[in-house]
């Protein structure tokens, strides 16, 4: 099968800027409480459901800053990212999480095997024509009653990088509505539980816009009478 040209662009790029992007994000989490307020959250509804038996996905997982502050939070978390640069930094950042290379379009993981999936400004990359197939996707790995987290930019315009930290890259970052991906999320058999919108924080990225969190879940299978 013949890969995706986004796929291929997204994964050379971010092998190219994989141990400048470490430095960048490090702090990244310390500065936005309601960043870690979502997550806390997700952490507590998973928690709750299925009371530490099911193990969480970060997917999209980068160096892995995430994945490390779900662990934190007491989850059993893996990390997935497109980039082998990523991950290597992931697996040398923090050698006692598992880390793996993988996409987000083919999981290679079992059906309904996942508590919770987290796509921390992972879709970003993902061409609207796409992402029906990649939330079909986390609908086949999550459990019935597991949670869904993603995070992404609000706007319709998308940003296109040439060049980060000093080196030549191929990116092309997708803002969303929150209503189309809800949409979206919804189409693919998840049920909607919440959404965030929030302001840009100061001299946050290129061209600061809206950010949006929006939760969802599997349904429980329906009960006979």
């Amino acid at each position: 099968m013949i890969e995706p040209d986004f796929l291929q662009a997204t994964r050379t790029s971010y092998d190219a800027v994989a141990t400048e992007y470490t430095e960048y994000a490090r702090t990244d989490l310390a500065n936005k409480p309601l960043d870690r307020a979502q997550l806390a959250a997700f952490a507590e509804f998973v928690g709750s459901a299925h009371a530490g038996t099911g193990s969480v996905a970060d997917v999209g997982c980068g160096t892995g800053r995430i994945t490390a502050h779900l662990r934190e939070l007491g989850l059993d978390v893996f990390g997935i990212d497109l980039s082998p640069g990523m991950i290597a930094v992931a697996r040398r950042e923090h050698p006692d999480l598992r880390f793996e290379v993988g996409s987000m379009t083919d999981l290679d993981l079992p059906d309904g095997s996942l508590a919770g999936l987290v796509a921390w400004y992972s879709i970003i990359h993902v061409p609207v024509e796409q992402l029906p197939g990649v939330f079909a996707e986390f609908h086949r790995v999550l459990a019935p009653g597991g949670r869904l987290l993603l995070a992404f930019q609000v706007g319709d315009e998308p940003l296109r990088l040439t060049e980060a930290f000093g080196r030549a890259v191929s990116l092309d970052f997708h803002r969303r509505r929150p209503e189309r991906i809800a949409g979206l999320v919804t189409d693919a058999g998840l049920t909607m539980h919440a959404q965030m919108i929030r302001e840009p924080d100061p001299g946050e990225g290129v061209r600061p816009t809206q950010h949006a969190y929006l939760s969802a879940r599997k349904p429980l299978p329906a009960q006979d009478d």
